[in-house]
């Protein structure tokens, strides 16, 4: 099935459900015959809970369903409430299928959604163990990204849709400070500087002129891409925007700022998780969840530690027979390195243009040359951008967007650009084929198309294979011979060990009681990396507990079954085919990835 035919035919089936019709009500309230059905069921009505989340995948406007674009999300404490207990009930209704009567594919997704299910009810009694305002992804700076770059706006009702969310954004404020005060009161407080920092962010939002505000010019330039509008009709939407601005969001802004302005001495330094109620717990569950392993927290450190020294030895092997003196040990061999002028652009709003140019440059190369690795490809394209500059100071290096369902919208690829000596030339290209080809952009695109897989697998939000994929391709493109430059290739170790640094420092800070100035100085003289790089990261390693160790977990567990493979097929080991395997199912759980490749394994060699 073509992929518009299947996103127009789960159109048609939302719409039947929606409206309720004899068979299909049977199937949307109670157990429904086929288990896929019931995961399709499941995830359509988690996305219906989301505009925006339907925003962003964009695959009901095909059969005119728009209402969700003019609408946010419910950010209230009763609504996550609302979630789990609907949760445990599909929980529960999973639980009555027979496995002997189930496919093996059927039995997988089951597999996978059971792991899912078994996560979240563990997770309910940290609910509030997050930080929604935080200085990387808290809603202040959500909202405007969500804004700019999902809401697309092809007509004059796209154009009125986002308008109309522009007036709604006090409410989901409201909700969100409502949760924030939850948090509170039951001694869940971000540290002092996430304070200062979302502070300082939302104070500067509001001081722009609105002309100059990004949730205006975002707006007026889809406007002018338009074409069939009025002029007369555009100006309306540009005034209607304006008053948004001024009477709706910015007294938004203001508000949540008042709050975190007056927290004054109930926050402190402290950093880690081990700092609240049960902290411990949670951050166990944080490194379950975003790792997909029982892996303990000392056992992550001890490992960080090890990879760390490897990394660096033989990133030094290669310094020293390019002349560098290496005596100094490793800090001052990576600072002769990065105090060349030659690495770097000019820093100028034509050096960052080039930039973005030539990572482009090196995504076209390896995008036609890396087939041979692989039997599958993704038929989205990916495009790259520079991360908004209202947030650039406090976002990572990178990161990517996912493509929308229908094709309307590329995948991109984010580069940050706000410190040019934080992109040395020999750094590009494994950021390049991280973010985009063959890692994130290949592999989250790839599986949006895998149209045999019920819509929540190939969804499926495990960190440790998503970002384990992304470190792992960097080591591809390296194995078929897009990093021959040695200076590249020392770009290629240092990205692998900035994720072992991950592992020691993420731990460092929530298990073993760092603070936040000794993990930083703990990655800046063991990367080599820009000090504004150093401190964004290990703020966000804070905020978002666990998250930072999947990178290098997941890499090494596809190596470890990778190496496997190699061992037992020997001669017959088909590269290609083992990517199929890692790429064909979605991302999953590593256990439950292990036991793919197991059984690819036994029929291989049976045959």
């Amino acid at each position: 099935m073509g992929k518009k035919i299947f996103l127009w035919v789960l159109s048609i089936i939302l719409v039947l459900l929606v409206s309720g019709g004899a068979f299909f009500a049977h199937e949307w309230y109670s157990k429904p015959f086929f288990i896929n059905n019931f995961f399709n069921r499941f995830a359509i009505k988690v996305a219906l809970e989301s505009p925006e989340t339907l925003t962003s995948l964009h695959f009901l406007e095909e059969v005119g369903i728009r209402g969700h674009n003019a609408e946010l999300d419910d950010s209230s404490p009763e609504s996550t409430v609302a979630l789990f207990d609907y949760i445990q009930k599909e929980y529960d209704v999973l639980k009555q299928y027979d496995e002997s009567t189930l496919t093996e594919e059927e039995q997988l997704s089951k597999d996978v959604a059971e792991y899912l299910f078994e996560l979240a009810k563990e997770f309910r009694p940290f609910v509030y163990h997050n930080y929604p305002v935080n200085q990387m992804f808290g809603v202040q700076n959500g909202f405007p990204t969500f804004m700019e770059s999902q809401h697309q706006i092809n007509d004059l009702r796209d154009a009125q849709d986002y308008v109309s969310r522009l007036n709604k954004l006090p409410r989901k404020f409201a909700q969100t400070l409502e949760g924030v005060k939850l948090r509170a009161e039951r001694g869940i407080l971000p540290p002092e500087f996430v304070v200062e920092r979302v502070v300082d962010e939302m104070s500067a939002f509001t001081q722009k002129n609105v002309e100059e505000n990004i949730l205006y010019t975002a707006l007026e330039q889809k406007l002018n891409k338009l074409d069939g509008i009025e002029e007369s009709d555009k100006k309306q939407i540009l005034t209607e925007a304006r008053t948004a601005i001024i009477s709706e969001v910015y007294p938004a802004y203001e508000e949540l700022t008042r709050y975190f302005s007056g927290l004054g001495d109930k926050t402190n330094a402290q950093a880690g998780f081990w700092k609240l109620p049960d902290g411990d717990k949670a951050y166990s569950l944080a490194l379950q969840f975003f790792t997909s392993t029982d892996y303990t927290p000392d056992y992550i450190h001890n490992v960080g530690l090890s990879e760390v020294t490897r990394i660096q030895q033989q990133i030094m092997q290669i310094l020293s027979s390019e002349g560098y003196d290496i005596s100094g040990g490793f800090s001052t061999s990576i600072e002769q390195l990065s105090s060349q002028e030659r690495f770097y652009y000019p820093d100028t709003k034509a050096g960052r243009e080039q930039i973005l140019k030539d990572y482009q440059t090196i995504i076209d190369e390896i995008d036609a040359k890396i087939g041979s690795a692989f039997n599958i490809q993704a038929k989205a394209s990916v495009k790259v951008e520079r991360i908004p500059e209202f947030k650039e100071k406090t976002s990572p290096g990178a990161y990517y967007q996912p493509p929308a369902l229908d094709g309307s919208r590329p995948g991109v690829f984010y580069a940050n650009l706000y410190d040019i000596k934080a992109t040395p030339k020999y750094s590009m290209r494994t950021l390049a084929y991280h973010e985009a080809i063959p890692g994130h952009h290949f592999q989250v695109a790839v599986a949006q198309e895998l149209e045999e897989l019920p819509f929540f697998r190939r969804m499926a939000p495990f960190t440790a294979y998503i970002e384990g994929w992304a470190l792992y391709a960097e080591r591809v493109a390296w194995e078929q011979g897009f990093l021959e430059d040695p200076y590249d290739n020392i770009g290629r170790l240092q990205a692998e060990l900035f994720r072992a640094v991950r592992l020691v420092v993420d731990t460092g800070i929530h298990a073993k009681r760092w603070t936040r100035e000794s993990a930083i100085d703990y990655m800046l003289n063991n990367t080599g990396m820009a000090k504004s790089d150093v401190i964004a990261e290990i703020e966000r390693y804070i905020v978002m507990p666990g998250q930072a160790c999947a990178y290098k977990v997941g890499m090494m567990k596809i190596l470890e079954l990778r190496a496997k493979v190699k061992k037992s097929l020997g001669d017959k080991f088909d590269l290609a085919e083992f990517h199929d395997v890692i790429l064909k199912n979605g991302a999953l759980p590593l256990d439950i990835l292990e036991q793919l490749v197991d059984k690819y394994l036994e029929k291989k060699t049976q045959s």
